[in-house]
């Protein structure tokens, strides 16, 4: 009797697609180590929200000056009776 063709093709086109996706998988992570690598040596992008802040002490807000002015000093001021 013949043997199932269709079970050998079946099996052939699982195998090409297994080698396709690792191939692509191969690519996906050479792409990425070539990202890694080239973002450290350009030295990335620096986080907005710490752009020029220098380590130490930080230079007071000016808002806290605003509320400062505002408010009368609390030692000077007698306690309500």
């Amino acid at each position: 009797m013949p043997k199932d063709t269709r079970a050998a093709a079946h099996k052939r086109a699982r195998e090409k697609a297994q080698q396709e996706r690792q191939k692509q998988k191969q690519q996906r992570r050479i792409e990425a180590r070539e990202r890694k690598d080239s973002g450290d040596a350009s030295g990335g992008s620096e986080d907005p929200d710490i752009a020029g802040i220098q380590p130490g002490p930080q230079p007071r807000p000016e808002w806290l000056d605003d509320l400062d002015a505002e408010e009368p000093d609390a030692e000077s001021a007698e306690p309500p009776q």
